[in-house]
């Protein structure tokens, strides 16, 4: 069982820390423990039963009603919204649940069942990314476990492949190189630029994970891509950021290489021609719809 803090539950909510206090005090809500020094923490139960009220309080049902419903009429109202943004929330609360719990099937089927309805592109959007950035959360806050992200990354992983491999390869348009720089195995963006540039019809040269920039020139020089794709995980850090890219100047020079990821949104230093950062994906993707 995991022991989240007050402070996780806010990150993972978005309802902040007084409020839970508040409503813990008034409604009995939830019914956190205390550690051997007097600090609260909350279970698996009291996390998922904070996203669902969380849920519900957004779209319009007022804290002292829900305090009134079990569990089972929470979970028939969740079911019951039918605002899209408030159905993605509801899917991707479900995927955290699935996952804090292991259940592996569940997890899959959720996932499988949204790309059905509405395809890859959409579930990566509206649900992966959002997904990941809470699974974020409880990875620095030590509450989960590696084998709890390798299973979901895995899943996720094999969705894109499949998708990726359901489009036809192109012999023909502007090719694009993709990779990972040394020491960067966080490949799920990559896939996903993999499909869009699939998607567009471009010729896709895919390298994967922690290769290193030395042996790029070799690659460019067989292969003559026109471009270069690169999409860095939150962890990345600046320094290495930096080595990077006076790595791919020096490298592989006349090919355009595209950067993008948390760490390119907050890089400050002088970037050479060759090198372009993009923010975010909607970046990334603008730029793939002119390709």
């Amino acid at each position: 069982m995991s022991a989240f803090t007050i402070k996780d539950l806010e990150n993972l909510s978005g309802i902040k820390a007084h409020t839970i206090r508040m409503w813990e005090q008034r409604y009995n809500l939830l019914k956190p423990r205390r550690s051997c020094t007097n600090i609260r923490y909350y279970s698996n139960d009291e996390l998922k039963t904070l996203l669902n009220i969380a849920l519900l309080n957004k779209y319009g049902y007022k804290i002292s009603h829900i305090d009134k419903m079990c569990r089972e009429e929470i979970c028939e109202k969740i079911l019951s919204l039918h605002d899209m943004e408030a159905m993605q929330e509801m899917v991707v609360n479900e995927l955290v649940q699935d996952m804090v719990d292991l259940q592996t099937d569940k997890f899959e089927r959720t996932l499988g069942k949204y790309i059905c309805n509405y395809g890859i592109e959409k579930c990566v959007l509206e649900i992966i990314f959002p997904f990941l950035e809470k699974i974020g959360i409880l990875w620095q806050t030590d509450n989960i476990t590696p084998a709890q992200k390798h299973f979901v990354t895995n899943v996720i992983r094999q969705k894109l492949i499949v998708a990726i491999d359901q489009i036809p390869c192109c012999s023909e348009g502007k090719s694009c190189l993709l990779f990972l720089p040394e020491k960067e195995y966080h490949e799920l963006g990559l896939l996903f630029l993999n499909y869009l540039l699939k998607k567009q019809g471009l010729r896709v040269i895919y390298l994967g994970a922690n290769v290193p920039v030395s042996d790029m020139e070799c690659v460019v020089a067989t292969m003559k891509p026109e471009l270069a794709f690169v999409h860095l995980g939150s962890n990345f850090s600046q320094a290495s950021m930096e080595k990077m890219i006076t790595d791919i100047k020096l490298r592989i020079p006349t090919v355009k290489t595209i950067i993008s990821g948390c760490p390119a949104e907050g890089y400050d230093r002088p970037i050479p021609p060759c090198i372009e950062l993009k923010c975010n994906f909607r970046e990334v993707m603008d730029l793939i719809s002119t390709l």
